[in-house]
């Protein structure tokens, strides 16, 4: 049957098409990280994702009794963003009871550059992230100050995350393996791209070492964990 968790299946359909679906998905996802491997160079990476002293204090000024991770992993049409603001919605309205802390891993790191990264180095096209503002393929980030009305939720955009105080981690690791492969978008050189991609990160964000450690740390610091789902 159709359900709430798998909108895809329609009635009538059983247990054997839902089967088919999660092969698909799985097959998309093998897809692309093998694309992504083929860009990793572990040592390079080791040495520019280099922990430092200050990344372990990233969260210390999360305090709130009421600490909630968001583990954004594919943009998922923005829901990630919408489970974080839901979060912070739902809260007692008195200031310092509840924190958010929101890591961009994979492919969701993306959302966390600027609009003119997206255009020059054609992201939407390249991970098929449409623009519901347009309905078409997105040339600019859709989630960083939208126009009103074009996510479901106005408050849910991520320039209104940041400036409500959630704390945004952007994963190194995705940042410079990504950058890598999309620097022929822009007819670039890897190390270009690099540095274009860290220097379009938007204000308010923090790169971290990795979104795996990112969400290691939230939790150990107290935060409890929300998947932002996507294939």
């Amino acid at each position: 049957e159709a359900t709430a968790l798998n909108p895809k299946m329609k009635p009538g359909e059983n247990s054997a098409s839902a089967a088919v679906l999660v092969a698909e998905a799985r097959e998309r996802q093998q897809k692309r990280q093998g694309c992504a491997n083929a860009f990793l160079d572990l040592p390079g990476l080791r040495r520019h994702c280099e922990l430092s002293k200050a990344d372990e204090h990233w969260l210390d000024k999360l305090t709130a009794k009421h600490k909630q991770l968001v583990d954004a992993y594919s943009s998922n049409e923005g829901w990630p963003l919408g489970f974080t603001h839901t979060f912070l919605a739902t809260q007692n309205a008195a200031a310092g009871t509840h924190g958010a802390v929101l890591v961009l891993r994979h492919t969701a790191m993306p959302m966390a550059l600027d609009h003119a990264v997206w255009a020059k180095y054609k992201i939407g096209e390249s991970l098929k992230i449409d623009d519901p503002a347009t309905k078409k393929i997105a040339v600019k980030n859709p989630f960083y100050k939208p126009a009103p009305g074009t996510l479901l939720v106005d408050d849910m955009a991520l320039d209104r995350l940041i400036a409500r105080g959630v704390f945004v981690g952007a994963c190194n690791v995705a940042l410079t393996v990504f950058s890598g492969m999309f620097a022929a978008n822009a007819g670039v050189s890897k190390d270009v791209a690099l540095k274009e991609w860290t220097a379009g990160i938007i204000p308010g964000i923090s790169i971290i070492p990795s979104g795996t450690w990112g969400v290691n740390r939230a939790q150990e610091h107290g935060c409890s964990y929300c998947t932002g789902g996507g294939a």
